[in-house]
């Protein structure tokens, strides 16, 4: 069994190249010359870096390779990622059995039947928004006109979170996915969001609702912090993530006037659309972080017991092995093999959601603005490489 080289190669996060779309050049090389390799991370801790997609999938899906952050050795992405550590952890962050069962008090919510069963109230709300974006005027930041509150919108509703609390929960978010938020910050921010939804949470047993946070109290099997900590999570996942994937979707498809124009005469190809943009983005661009709980041996190196491993999906959805000219957006691609949503038992619990606000979004945006254009250089579109999830701070768009 081969051993890789204990000097760390390359440092994470490592900066973007000439494209913004495409994941570092780093990990690309490392793709071709070490797709197991050393990597030092923004503490100055040693971790293993994994870019190929069959290494990634089989790492993601060995349970010798664990979720716990609260392990020695786990790799943490940024200092606010090691504070979030800290508290209530959420399920994600937990091995089975603890994760199945938390999990599976949420698989229901997010199973595929009932989550297409939201497509009309989805829609309306997408409408609703692009109506009151467009109305008088011929220009507009896409991200605060559409893409964020759409997402904010829905999850709201699904939680039974009031969203006349928006600005205040996105801003808690904010502060908690920057890669260079000051640890106190973070500490304030996560305090905030928590009590926020604790309170939320002990309201919802005396006032019910339909909401899963009211549910999750209704089912008695967990405590107001455990439940709180689980609508943190969702509440941030359910908006950020989507928001950013909607807004530079659009902006690569601008971008790839060819794509962009299949797109608008083949409107079925939507959903196929999605996952090839899923793959060719992969916003969750920081990776997806494990620790050896045991000696592994994973495409002929050794990753020893108490290692950190980041698993760069990114890089594993250009890997040309898997897909091949995997740096061109090609919306015919069958894309499906992605891991932008990662893979396993931890493999994202709202995918179903996401997928059907993507595609929503995407047609909605491109049936009801026939002359979307940028309304700005593409220069000038500022990138969101200080974030956790990745995407654009505004979108100036004009039609």
């Amino acid at each position: 069994m081969a051993t890789a080289a204990q000097t760390p190669r390359f440092t994470h996060p490592a900066a973007r190249g000439t494209c913004p779309f495409a994941p570092p050049p780093v990990y690309r090389q490392a793709q071709q010359e070490e797709p197991i390799s050393r990597i030092s991370l923004w503490d100055g801790s040693p971790s293993w870096l994994l870019t190929r997609h069959q290494d990634i999938k089989a790492a993601l899906s060995d349970p010798r390779f664990s979720s716990d952050s609260t392990r020695p050795g786990f790799p943490f992405v940024s200092a606010g990622a090691r504070q979030l550590n800290n508290g209530q952890p959420t399920f994600i962050r937990m091995d089975d059995p603890e994760h199945a069962r938390l999990r599976r008090m949420l698989t229901g919510e997010f199973m595929i039947k009932k989550v297409e069963a939201l497509r009309p109230e989805v829609q309306r709300i997408a409408d609703e928004l692009l109506d009151r974006m467009t109305e008088g005027r011929t220009e507009a930041d896409l991200v605060g006109g559409f893409a964020l509150p759409l997402p904010s919108l829905v999850i709201c509703l699904l939680l039974g979170v009031p969203y006349q609390d928006h600005e205040f929960f996105q801003e808690c978010s904010r502060v908690l996915l920057r890669r260079d938020s000051a640890v106190e910050d973070v500490i304030t921010a996560q305090a905030r969001l928590t009590d926020y939804l604790e309170e939320l949470t002990e309201a919802k047993r005396t006032h019910p609702d339909d909401g899963i946070l009211s549910r999750l109290v209704e089912r008695g099997e967990l405590n107001t912090k455990e439940i709180g900590a689980m609508g943190r999570l969702l509440l941030v996942a359910g908006h950020e993530t989507t928001a950013n994937m909607t807004a530079l979707s659009v902006l690569a498809l601008l971008r790839n006037p060819a794509q962009l124009d299949h797109l608008r005469r083949h409107p079925e190809a939507v959903p196929g659309a999605v996952e090839e943009l899923l793959r060719y983005l992969t916003i969750v661009h920081s990776g997806l972080t494990r620790v050896a709980t045991e000696d592994v041996d994973l495409g002929g190196v050794r990753i020893r017991a108490g290692e950190g491993v980041v698993c760069m999906i990114s890089a594993a959805n250009r890997d040309p092995g898997e897909f091949p000219d995997a740096d061109a957006l090609d919306l015919t691609r069958d894309a499906r093999r992605h891991l932008a949503f990662g893979f396993g038992v931890h493999q994202c619990l709202g995918q179903p959601l996401a997928r059907l606000e993507l595609q929503i979004a995407l047609d909605t945006v491109l049936r009801r603005l026939p002359g979307l254009r940028l309304a700005a250089p593409f220069e000038d579109v500022r990138f969101r490489g200080e974030m956790l999830i990745y995407g654009v701070h505004e979108l100036p768009v004009a039609w």
